[in-house]
């Protein structure tokens, strides 16, 4: 059961009324509480909500004013907002509103609390009677999957416990997952993800994680563990590195979406790769100009060891296309151009087809939970050759680097596979309703929205 959501009806219930922010002035007209309401200066602007009292001094009922065309996040504030106890909806609303409802007030409770526990106070929700209960669970497990392993300390996060995160999902749902540790890399082809975890005590590996019918349409996800980044040799100054126990983020979100998927029983071939490394620094750690072999036989010329998420996905790229299946999913939190370009909450898509983008981009206006498309501007291919290898890692123009390397990228994919690739943040850098700050999954149910459609869920 999602947290502050019930069926238990105590006989103290509270009583919730919800108005539509175009239909306020109508409701207000024919409202026993409209004198009380306008002496209190209470306006219903959307966003806003205000207790009505009883004539005993208790609570007669609570009202909350919401646009005319909600999101989840309009009702994520309410848990907050209103005194503890069980709050019953008496508004009638549709299925699909009614959900966006129930998601977004357990959303809005959630807090991380493995180390501390919060002092924050909710309010409980009676289930609404038309909610689709299945799809607010499935989300809200995924959300705070995604929010509770970014927010993690590296300490206790990093590449054995991401394997044991994904060993529990599989075993969760009846998935195979098989891991190459270490050396064992070298053995099975995988140069690239041993490269950049080599120097770290606790070794790289190549999860990999497989469910549902043989038969089905394949589907592959493919997502950047990087579980501490230090930049390695080029090793990053103390601001930037205070964030990176979150380049694992592209890694969780990819789990997430992979537990939705599994959990609604999609018709598709799943399978997940993640290559899980920590950037470390030592004695064996990659060099700047080292050239690195990769899985398809490409060469990568290392221009900056503090590039090395691409790296690693070039080896699970190219084992993905090698199946040829009908969409590949990547998801790293890889440049912070991207986020120079779009902001902290944006995620930008790269796709090389207009249908999928089209689709992608369609559920997150459906979901909230946008994407921006970026353009895999073939011009600027010049600019990822290496003197030295086929590709360099770190394109020497200062300029368009979430394009660059999207590019890099694309070089492990077939041009007929339809393969989409976000570079997402996977942090709130600013507490917003049901968007408290730390690890954040963005773009996620977009994605989730859009492969239900397309296989048919």
């Amino acid at each position: 059961m999602p947290p502050f959501l019930t069926d238990e009806r105590p006989d103290n219930a509270l009583t919730l009324t919800v108005i539509r922010a175009g239909d306020w002035d109508a409701w207000l007209a024919e409202a026993d509480a409209r004198s009380w309401l306008e002496r209190s200066g209470f306006t219903g602007k959307p966003g806003a909500s205000t207790l009505v009292p009883a004539a005993d001094g208790g609570v007669a009922v609570a009202v909350a004013v919401v646009p005319d065309a909600d999101t989840l996040w309009d009702w994520a504030g309410l848990p907050a907002a209103l005194p503890e106890g069980t709050w019953e909806l008496v508004t009638p609303l549709d299925s699909a509103a009614a959900t966006r409802m129930a998601l977004g007030w357990t959303l809005g409770t959630y807090r991380f609390e493995r180390y501390k526990k919060s002092p924050a106070k909710f309010a409980t929700l009676l289930w609404p009677v038309v909610a689709e209960r299945d799809a607010v669970t499935r989300a809200e497990r995924a959300m705070h999957l995604v929010r509770d392993l970014i927010t993690t300390p590296a300490g206790d996060m990093g590449p054995a416990e991401l394997e044991q995160t994904a060993r529990d999902l599989a075993a969760a749902h009846g998935a195979t997952i098989d891991c190459i540790v270490g050396d064992d890399l070298l053995v099975a082809n995988y140069p690239a993800v041993h490269a950049v975890g080599r120097a770290s005590a606790r070794p790289p590996r190549l999860i990999d994680l497989r469910w549902g019918d043989e038969n089905a349409p394949k589907l592959t996800l493919v997502g950047k563990g990087v579980c501490f980044d230090t930049g390695g040799l080029n090793v990053k100054p103390a601001g930037g590195m205070k964030l990176m126990k979150k380049d694992m983020g592209g890694a969780v979100h990819v789990l997430g979406l992979a537990a939705m998927i599994m959990d609604a029983g999609l018709p598709v071939r799943l399978r997940v790769l993640v290559p899980a490394v920590e950037n470390a620094i030592a004695g064996n750690a990659m060099y700047p100009l080292d050239v690195i072999p990769t899985r398809d036989g490409q060469t990568i010329e290392i221009g900056h060891t503090d590039a090395e998420g691409r790296v690693i996905l070039s080896g699970a790229l190219a084992e993905a296309r090698s199946e040829d299946p009908a969409l590949i999913i990547d998801i790293a939190t890889l440049t912070g151009a991207a986020r120079v370009a779009l902001g902290t909450e944006l995620p930008a898509l790269f796709c090389n087809d207009d249908a999928t983008a089209a689709g992608i981009l369609a559920g997150g206006e459906a979901e909230a939970d946008n994407l921006w498309r970026m353009p895999l501007w073939q011009d600027y291919r010049g600019h990822i050759e290496g003197k030295t290898a086929d590709l360099t890692n770190s394109a020497e123009t200062g300029f368009g680097g979430a394009i660059t390397a999207a590019l890099f990228l694309e070089s492990f994919v077939d041009a007929d596979i339809p393969w989409v690739h976000i570079d997402v943040m996977g942090w709130n850098s600013r507490t917003r309703p049901g968007r408290p700050e730390g690890g954040e999954a963005m773009g996620m149910r977009a994605l989730f929205a859009y492969i239900s459609e397309k296989f048919g869920g």
